[in-house]
């Protein structure tokens, strides 16, 4: 049984202590993982990442798909594209920080590291350029929405554990830097609360959350996607409030008239909600439960969401 890393679920995992301003969220150790057999690596024209060719010929649709704050290429993403690969897709595994010639940490990260990925996505020979979709988690699934937000010509988009907001990035200080930038300007981010009233990084968020209001500049322009949407969210989510910001991105495409996306929602799951299935037998199975809900809620979660996915993604990049 192969080891599972709960990749784009892999996240934001302690608080230091005292004082409140240095409790900021931290990650787990970058990972770049080696795609052979399956797949090959790609470091050219600053793209860097795990390219998973879809078996057969002729021209397949393509997936860009996005970690979360392990950044690299954590080995729980690379998961996700092995099996959409077994489904029918070319799949860009795309590497945003952590690797050579990117940032560091999840700071100040060009956008513009997306629009090159799905570029690369769309030249391939194998790919028909008219049928992308793009897919990613925790941060991966807060980058994911911003960038189709303003990338036109991606039919199928999935945010899982989402963000409606663009939060800090994670600098590991106790100032607040942007998670993103474009043109070399950062994009404007919901701050972090700190407060008497702070116990955990789910604080920390879900505090911050309470004043989005104030901080419109901050909130995803998700009405200016043009593809079909799905959310998949965990409403034991530990370490961020993801039902209540899935809740924001819904009540927004209402406002604005835009179609009702997909929202896949779960009692009993967190941060581990999506990903392929985990057999009870594998060693870390019960792992799925460390970051909100129990390890049954969210292995049930994954064995619903994953074919919800899989099928959505076919029905969407169908021809």
């Amino acid at each position: 049984m192969r080891t599972i890393i709960l990749g784009t679920a892999a996240a934001l995992a302690a608080l230091v202590s005292t004082p409140i301003a240095a409790q900021i969220p931290t990650a787990p150790p970058i990972v770049i993982s080696d795609p052979a057999p399956q797949g090959v690596r790609i470091d050219k024209d600053g793209v860097f990442g795990n390219w998973f060719a879809a078996p057969g010929s002729g021209r397949q649709a393509g997936v860009l798909l996005l970690g979360g704050s392990e950044g690299g290429l954590g080995k729980g993403a690379m998961r996700e594209a092995l099996e959409l690969q077994k489904a029918g897709f070319n799949v860009l595994q795309l590497s945003y920080f952590g690797a050579p010639g990117e940032p560091a940490m999840l700071v100040n990260v060009p956008l513009e590291t997306f629009t090159k990925g799905l570029a690369y996505l769309r030249a391939q020979p194998g790919v028909d350029p008219s049928r992308i979709g793009i897919v990613g988690g925790s941060k991966g699934g807060e980058a994911v929405l911003i960038v189709a937000a303003r990338e036109p010509g991606i039919r199928a988009v999935i945010s899982t554990m989402p963000s409606s907001v663009s939060w800090p990035g994670i600098n590991y200080a106790p100032t607040m830097a942007a998670s993103w930038t474009l043109n070399g300007q950062p994009i404007a981010y919901l701050p972090y609360a700190f407060g008497p009233n702070t116990h955990s990084v789910f604080d920390i968020y879900n505090d911050g959350f309470k004043a989005v209001e104030a901080h419109p500049e901050a909130i995803t322009p998700v009405e200016k996607i043009t593809g079909a949407i799905m959310l998949v969210c965990g409403e034991a989510d530990s370490l961020w409030p993801s039902c209540a910001m899935t809740d924001q991105v819904v009540a927004r495409l209402k406002a604005k008239g835009r179609p009702a996306p997909v929202v896949l929602r779960y009692a009993d799951a967190g941060h581990g909600v999506f990903g392929p299935p985990v057999e009870k037998s594998n060693p870390n199975y019960a792992n799925l439960g460390s970051l909100g809900g129990s390890a049954d809620g969210n292995a049930a979660a994954r064995a619903d969401g994953w074919p919800r996915a899989v099928a959505f993604l076919k029905e969407k990049l169908g021809e």
